[in-house]
């Protein structure tokens, strides 16, 4: 009697299997903005420059592992064929990289054209923001040392500014590329210069602190435009905080402990805040450093005391740089108490908790701070961008490709959030979720009698549904 089943036998065949609900949406989006007239004006020999494009942007959604593992991707038989292609070089892509990047401006100009010709957006409230993406390869001269926000500062970088359309829009419809040492202030101009024509009158610029200063706020309110940011803390504040009364001020969040006061001013306003939970999670982070601080004085004095180098993470280390050392603690003359209460009185400020937000409106407590707090929808932008879109790290060199990269990357990501923006179920799904069901949806070419293919789609989901139905025009 049998009792168990016998293992499949596996015969071969010619059958391939390839993503298409990717490759589908992309072809769609593409479209339906007719980008086809943005890109074939700068190549029209050779390979046809749009079918690389959304070969490119059908890679990235998908497998997206480098440029030069792309031309492997996309010069599959099946894969040619939808995208109505024949087999190319690696270096072909590079130079489709080149062409964009050697070409941005115009081509940032023509998708915004697109997008607000196609789109009636209810607003253009902007919100702005910038970051930083690590570079590999010298031959870039972009490639600079500066504040890091991938946590590499011993890594040449570049910085990235976006700008996107405020909720519930969401469009991501500007970016600048720069130096990896400008700061954000100096690399406002950019970002704001290249969208601020598509902007109508009146609308709300909102930007963090990095981006804030005098120049800027100016810069705005020339072009008729509102503004909303926050800004650094200064002595003035601190005379606000000594005077800050819970009991006086207004509860804004309950569920935070948040509490505030507009200072109205003849041109702006401050809206002046205090935050338990901030304050908490300040003192908490102050403690661990007053903690660090404490050992990194102990781990010196024991060396001193026995008479060895220092460790080698308080050294420069170079061998260009002949150095001598002379430290002197006061651990010495200091208990531990004393010790932490001497780092407290240095490192924790009395502005644990306080924050300030300026705005050329008037708006309520509660307003300028949903606004604000609405902001990080570009953070989430970026975080899409750099680990589900994955533009970082950049691996290209000469600066008209490092810009040709990332205006894929932003394309793809544009894709995305329209397709969030078009559909209202998915509004709040998050890129990886909509890529990988994109990703899913399979087609396989079943080869017959005399090679002649059927085609079987496959692993259709309630995400990709939606996508293809919205496509289609079905509702």
């Amino acid at each position: 009697m049998k009792t168990k089943l016998r293992t499949d036998e596996l015969i071969p065949n010619e059958n391939i299997c390839f993503p298409i609900g990717t490759i589908l949406a992309v072809k769609n989006k593409y479209e339906k903005l007719d980008f086809s007239g943005v890109f074939e004006k700068y190549k029209k020999k050779g390979r046809d420059i749009n079918s690389l494009i959304q070969a490119l942007l059908s890679y990235k959604l998908t497998e997206n592992l480098s440029i030069s593992k792309g031309s492997g991707w996309i010069n599959r038989g099946e894969v040619l064929e939808t995208f109505n292609m024949e087999k190319f070089e690696e270096r072909t892509l590079f130079r489709t990289l080149e062409i964009i990047g050697k070409n941005r401006e115009e081509i940032i100009s023509d998708i915004q054209d697109r997008l607000f010709q196609i789109y009636n957006f209810e607003h253009t409230d902007i919100n702005l923001d910038w970051t930083s993406l690590v570079l590999y390869g010298d031959k870039s001269k972009m490639g600079k040392y500066g504040y890091s926000r991938d946590h590499r500062p011993d890594k040449k970088q570049i910085t990235v500014g976006i700008s996107e359309l405020a909720g519930p829009i969401n469009v991501p419809i500007g970016i600048t590329v720069n130096n990896g040492n400008l700061n954000d202030m100096k690399h406002f101009n950019d970002t704001y210069q290249q969208i601020k024509d598509r902007l109508k009158p009146g609308s709300l610029i909102v930007f963090d602190k990095g981006a804030h200063s005098k120049k800027n706020i100016d810069l705005i309110l020339a072009d008729k435009m509102k503004y909303l940011t926050s800004k650094k803390l200064n002595k003035s504040d601190d005379k606000r905080i000594k005077k800050f009364d819970k009991s006086k001020a207004e509860l804004v969040d309950a569920e935070k402990g948040v509490y505030g006061i507009k200072f109205v001013k003849p041109s702006s306003t401050d809206y002046f805040y205090f935050s338990e939970n901030l304050q908490r999670d300040q003192l908490k982070s102050r403690a661990r450093k007053t903690l660090q601080k404490l050992k990194e004085a102990k781990d010196i004095q024991k060396s001193i005391d026995n008479k060895k180098q220092l460790p080698k993470k308080y050294r420069i280390n170079n061998v260009l740089i002949d150095v001598s050392y002379s430290y002197q603690t006061k651990l010495e003359e200091l208990s531990d108490d004393e010790a932490l209460k001497l780092l407290e009185e240095v490192i924790i400020n009395g502005r644990e908790g306080f924050f300030c937000i300026k705005s050329s409106e008037d708006l309520t407590l509660q307003q300028a701070l949903q606004t604000y707090r609405k902001k990080d929808s570009i953070e989430k932008i970026f975080n899409s961008m750099k680990n589900e879109i994955e533009i970082k790290p950049v691996r290209v060199w000469t600066d008209d490709s490092i810009y040709g990269a990332l205006i894929i990357g932003f394309l793809a990501q544009l894709f995305i959030s329209l397709i969030r923006y078009e559909i209202k179920e998915l509004k709040t799904t998050s890129t990886k979720f909509i890529k990988n069901s994109l990703m899913n949806l399979t087609v396989t070419v079943n080869f017959g009698i005399n090679m002649s293919k059927k085609y079987i789609y496959a692993n259709f989901d309630p995400i990709n549904k939606l996508i293809l139905m919205q496509n289609q025009g079905i509702t």
